[in-house]
């Protein structure tokens, strides 16, 4: 008796399926827009194996849930044959069906180091790109391992909860689908699917500090107190996020209750920092500094401005960057600096 069964297919690669999983998730969760043509989203390809998996993905995935799917590359010009590995990476994203493929050169300003000059000109290069295309979201290639070293530096340089909270998976129009994916999958997958990714050199120097704590430091810990050092870092990230995204919620509800317009500024009102817990208090302090002069406190300027309302003894004006902070009666009064 003839066998009409159609043969079967063979089981999707565990890596590539994980990787589609995580794409489909985070699109799904952003909803769909009523345009005809589906919103577009770019992969922010470097062709490295994190965003050259995550771009193979999104070709899948998008279109079925009413997205159009592109890319953006961005050449640093910081190394040599940046503008072959970026036409690499521009083929590699054809060659997925990947619409519109937009590739750009920037000027990289070297200030106060080669690893954030880059990503600033990287950022303004797709926003620039964003908005020339209309595309609703942009999708980046960080992994649970990128996520992990995050927390790890902000805990080396004794960052706030601001910094230990890691990447959000969501930023603006920027989604990162593969925070719970492991750069190992990411990699498995390229080869599953016969990708070609391109290595850059930058990711094994030693003279970067990213790369010693990838290379030396998480491999000691994994060593020495066992396996999933990552994924508890991760954790952490998770949960002291849940808890800082809930206390800007309660700072953002009050601020206008208790600040005032000031000469060449803003005043808040000191007994409502007083009767408020510490973490709100520094909150509030650093949300004004932030929103109405463009500054970043750091804790210990922080601090001194707090002082003013828990240690008043008749102190004068602490000077800030960019700020001037002093007690006048019943109010804590900020000016900008000439």
């Amino acid at each position: 008796m003839p066998n009409n069964s159609s043969p079967r297919r063979p089981p999707l690669n565990r890596a590539v399926a994980d990787v589609r999983l995580a794409v489909r998730r985070a699109l799904a969760a952003t909803g769909v827009s009523g345009r005809p043509d589906g919103d577009l989203v770019l992969v922010a390809l470097s062709g490295g194996p994190d965003s050259l998996a995550l771009a193979a993905a999104t070709a899948f995935e998008a279109p079925p849930l009413g997205f159009r799917a592109g890319a953006v590359i961005v050449d640093h010009g910081l190394q040599d044959g940046s503008g072959d590995a970026a036409a690499q990476a521009a083929a590699a994203a054809e060659r997925l069906g990947l619409s519109p493929v937009v590739v750009r050169k920037v000027d990289v300003v070297l200030g106060n180091g080669p690893e954030a000059a880059a990503r600033d000109a990287r950022y303004r290069a797709i926003d620039d790109v964003v908005e020339s295309t209309d595309a609703r979201w942009v999708l980046l290639g960080h992994t649970l391992d990128d996520q992990a070293e995050t927390v790890l530096l902000g805990l080396a340089r004794g960052s706030g909860a601001g910094s230990l909270r890691g990447m959000a998976p969501v930023a603006g129009v920027y989604l990162r689908p593969l925070l719970n994916v492991h750069r190992k999958t990411a990699h498995a997958a390229c080869v599953a699917e016969n990708l070609e990714p391109w290595i850059d050199p930058h990711n094994s120097d030693p003279r970067f500090t990213r790369v010693r704590l990838r290379t030396s430091v998480l491999p000691v810990l994994e060593k020495e107190l066992g396996p999933g050092i990552s994924e508890a870092l991760v954790r952490t990230a998770e949960q002291l996020r849940e808890d800082s995204e809930a206390l800007d919620r309660m700072v953002e509800e009050m601020i206008e209750e208790i600040c005032e317009p000031a000469e060449a500024g803003i005043a808040v009102d000191v007994r409502a920092l007083a009767v408020n817990p510490t973490a709100l208090r520094n909150r509030i302090i650093r949300l004004v500094a932030s929103s109405e002069f463009g500054r970043s406190l750091d804790r210990n300027h922080t601090l001194e401005i707090a002082r003013l309302v828990t240690d008043w003894h008749g102190q004068g004006p602490i000077d800030v960057p960019g700020i001037r902070v002093r007690r006048e009666g019943g109010l804590i009064v900020f000016s900008a600096r000439g």
